[in-house]
């Protein structure tokens, strides 16, 4: 999804400047006017928040949290929310995120997903190399679409860092993690009180 551009009297403004034409904003806006074209015309193709809006009930979005325990091992959490209710799913915790454990780690879930009645129709993820293709195609077979986010552009999958931002400042900034089973095990604690307890903001601090 990317948004139209269009051609409102600023960017024709802009566009004349690059020519070397001086003319005032307010003018380009006149001679538009008169034409009969409108000078600040709507955006007519779909824009990102637009497109998170309407297809909230069938959205998906997942990424990793990386974490380090105490004994210096470097540990790759994969975790999945849905945009509607903000229910999280943390898939597993690994210190070798390898193609077959994160295709095997999206199995399940799909699975549960639709059990849960929850169809989902787009998983976004950011481009990260952790990612296979077998990890899409995996989603492919269970009629979802994978929406990648934009090089360097994190806000594109907002309410994945939001979750994975409070999981820090609420558990792993306050607990020393000892190793990947006591990981996994303040992880399923956390996924529960988040699930059930927790007031989400962008859904007017609704608590499933």
């Amino acid at each position: 999804m990317r948004e139209n551009p269009g051609w409102g009297y600023r960017r024709v403004h802009g566009a004349l400047l690059v020519l070397g034409i001086k003319v005032a904003a307010s003018t380009v806006w006149e001679i538009l006017n008169d034409a009969g074209i409108d000078p600040a015309p709507e955006h007519s193709a779909t824009t990102w928040a637009g497109f998170l809006r309407s297809q909230a009930e069938a959205l998906l979005a997942c990424d990793f949290l990386e974490t380090v325990t105490l004994t210096g091992s470097r540990m790759y959490v994969l975790a999945v929310i849905e945009h509607h209710t903000r229910h999280i799913r943390v898939l597993g915790a690994t210190a070798h995120a390898t193609a077959s454990w994160a295709t095997q780690a999206v199995r399940n879930p799909v699975m549960d997903l639709e059990d849960a009645g929850c169809w989902a129709r787009f998983l976004i993820r950011d481009r990260d190399g952790k990612f296979p293709d077998l990890f899409d195609a995996v989603l492919t077979d269970a009629s979802i679409q994978t929406v990648l986010t934009g090089v360097r552009m994190p806000r594109m999958n907002a309410v994945m860092e939001r979750w994975m931002q409070t999981c820090r400042r609420e558990l792993l900034d306050r607990t020393l993690i000892w190793n990947q089973r006591h990981l996994l095990h303040a992880l399923r604690e956390f996924e529960t009180f988040y699930n059930e307890h927790h007031p989400h903001q962008g859904i007017a601090n609704a608590r499933r």
